[in-house]
């Protein structure tokens, strides 16, 4: 099956940029609540250790993409202590240019302590993300071209809603990728997200999540976007496409699973670059899961690291000699 038609501009990634400050535990939190006094509870732990990582769904593609040799233009709003982020980000090949740097706010952060029994005090600081609404589209194809497809992820909801109108009324394609947002949403606005959608993406229960919110059957669904990619974890990938057979891809082979965090921010950006190397469904499904396994065999969603010699012995290994030969030119 040929590749989606999408013109041969930048893509640009419209989604949350953050930063995870993760603490560990060494004890129980449960031994130190008193069930009765919970209304008036007040409590401090001493950690045992401080792991800050790069995060944000846009930033997680937009890395993944720049580490296949693409040059995503990066789209999202941040604090003035991004500067260390955006080097990095730049060094890997991320357009940063267009990022919004507010004056008032703090880039988005998550701030999470878990102990031994994997029960967690979390909270998630939005900042800077609020500002994400007031980035126009228009001066940034100005600046750089037509983008060949706009992802439009989890971010502050009222800019996803602003960066999908703005798509639909000026007729540059765009990708839904709801995500994390489905949850806090109405069906009324999630009708918005992925109404024209060129590509929706999902996993399985925001699938299902999407229809229930919706109304809509699995079929009308399918009637609002040209392509269905459901991310199904271990067993792989479905693509449902209007009047085409289904298409089913397993997950790449030999994966040594450590942590889950960011893996469909990777499978997302093979995804995307094998469209924009004008190969298939198919073939864009298999790079993206090769991709996602460098991400779920490490701690981190942008500590991974291979060569193109290993993504392509990765890619024989799990789909065959012929679908890395097709990819292997784009890598070099």
């Amino acid at each position: 099956m040929t590749s989606p038609a999408a013109g041969s501009g930048p893509l640009f990634i419209a989604a949350s940029i953050a930063s995870d400050h993760l603490m560990s535990f060494s004890g129980r939190f449960a031994d130190s609540l008193v069930v009765e006094q919970l209304d008036k509870l007040s409590v401090s732990f001493l950690v045992d250790d401080l792991e800050i990582r790069r995060g944000g769904v846009g930033a997680n593609i937009a890395f993944g993409l720049g580490r296949l040799g693409l040059a995503p233009v990066l789209l999202g709003s941040v604090g003035d202590d991004f500067a260390d982020y955006r080097s990095w980000l730049e060094r890997h090949g991320v357009d940063c240019s267009h990022v919004h740097v507010s004056s008032a706010h703090h880039t988005a952060r998550f701030v999470c302590t878990t102990d031994t029994s994997g029960a967690q005090f979390a909270s998630f600081y939005p900042g800077a993300m609020s500002e994400a609404r007031l980035i126009e589209i228009a001066p940034v194809v100005a600046d750089v071209g037509v983008p060949s497809y706009v992802l439009i992820g989890a971010d502050d909801p009222e800019a996803m809603l602003r960066h999908t109108d703005e798509c639909r009324q000026r007729g540059y394609p765009f990708i839904a990728d709801p995500s994390q947002q489905l949850a806090f949403s109405d069906g009324g606005p999630i009708r918005r997200l992925v109404d024209g959608a060129a590509i929706l993406f999902t996993n399985e229960y925001e699938s299902h999540l999407i229809e229930q919110k919706t109304g809509w059957s699995a079929d009308e669904v399918l009637a609002h976007v040209g392509i269905q990619v459901t991310t199904l974890g271990a067993q792989g990938v479905r693509i449902l496409c209007r009047d085409q057979e289904t298409i089913e891809v397993p997950a790449a082979a030999g994966v040594d699973a450590v942590e889950p965090t960011g893996v469909g921010d990777g499978f997302r950006a093979g995804f995307l670059a094998a469209l924009s190397w004008g190969l298939g469904l198919e073939r864009a499904a298999q790079v993206g899961c090769c991709l996602a396994a460098y991400v779920v065999e490490t701690v981190g969603t942008q500590e991974y690291f291979f060569t193109p010699e290993q993504f392509t012995a990765r890619l024989t290994t799990s789909y065959g000699a012929d679908a890395a030969a097709e990819v292997a030119s784009f890598l070099a």
